[in-house]
């Protein structure tokens, strides 16, 4: 048996009062709304009415505008943060390029010194590239990078454009070893230019200098004077510069004085250097000598062999008669 149901749907539920009420506002406000739409009536409670509650939206949209802008502010700072590191990216890149160029455009000068000696001189030369540099206070070593393969022999002296750098002392199959002017047990026959003087260069510990301990005392040695070598030996060719004198001061048993000479070889900085080989020796005996005389035209001419003859007969002749 169906239940009756007690209880009305609140949808529904009300009386005829405030259904009379409803209606009158839904005619009040059609009238409002057609009045305003023909007459403009209400234009100006909505022009008033906006002035109050104008501020109420603003104040409502803050936060969504801060947030847009906080948005915006991270946005373009992220944006500014790449450009700026990828500025300095290219900025170091471009450093480094320039660097790169600066540091290539020194070698080739280095080579187009290398190769201007090479010219001048006219020497039988090999070029090799340096690969280590070994120095400390007991040796002074470069490592290049030709060796046995490439036809390098021990003893063979080492140049750079500016002056002897040393000789190689050991040679391997791709490598050789080469000991420096600096090398406290190396020792080079200099003469100094100036005067002719000839004396022996050593190495120093410094590795900065050479040192010259056996200058006679009447010597006229002063700073300035180049040190070229003298060819004494027959290991290093003469002529070559090997430093410039510094400094001349007593030696210490005071039967010598010992000067101080600094590198014509740029040892430091150089990365290419030039190899010397054997100088081919001349095949036979020397070329004769050009007799020395007045030209061929002006000598004078030789007189004829038939008539200086007779005159030694006629004279013996002469000195016959008193004989008789």
């Amino acid at each position: 048996m169906a239940l009756a149901r007690e209880e009305s749907s609140p949808l529904f539920a009300g009386n005829a009062a405030g259904t009379l009420r409803l209606i009158i506002y839904l005619a009040l406000a059609m009238v409002l709304m057609v009045l305003d739409h023909r007459n403009g009536w209400m234009w100006r409670l909505r022009y008033s009415a906006s002035i109050v509650v104008e501020p109420l939206y603003r104040l409502a949209g803050r936060p969504a505008q801060g947030m847009h802008a906080l948005s915006i502010a991270f946005a373009d700072r992220k944006l500014l943060t790449d450009q700026n590191q990828r500025l300095r990216e290219d900025l170091l890149l471009a450093n480094a390029k320039l660097n790169r160029m600066a540091s290539v455009a020194q070698q080739n000068q280095r080579l187009q010194q290398l190769l201007d000696t090479q010219h001048s001189l006219e020497l039988n030369v090999q070029l090799a590239h340096v690969v280590h540099v070994d120095v400390g206070p007991y040796s002074h070593r470069l490592t290049l990078g030709v060796g046995a393969r490439d036809g390098i022999k021990v003893g063979q002296p080492v140049i750079d454009a500016h002056g002897l750098m040393g000789q190689v002392v050991e040679v391997l199959p791709t490598t050789s070893s080469v000991m420096l002017v600096t090398d406290p047990n190396h020792a080079v026959p200099v003469v100094i230019e100036r005067t002719g003087l000839r004396t022996v260069a050593y190495g120093s510990r410094g590795g900065d200098q050479l040192t010259l301990p056996n200058i006679p005392l009447a010597a006229d040695v002063r700073p300035g004077d180049r040190l070229l070598t003298s060819g004494l030996g027959g290991r290093f060719p003469s002529g070559f510069p090997v430093g410039e004198v510094r400094e001349v001061v007593p030696g210490g048993s005071g039967l010598f004085l010992e000067g101080h000479a600094s590198l014509a070889a740029d040892i430091d900085r150089s990365e290419d250097v030039l190899l010397l080989h054997d100088q081919p020796e001349p095949a036979g005996p020397p070329a004769p000598e050009v007799p020395a005389g007045p030209p061929t035209g002006l000598a004078p001419a030789p007189a004829p062999a038939a008539s200086a003859a007779p005159a030694p007969a006629a004279s013996t002749a002469r000195d016959a008669e008193p004989a008789q």
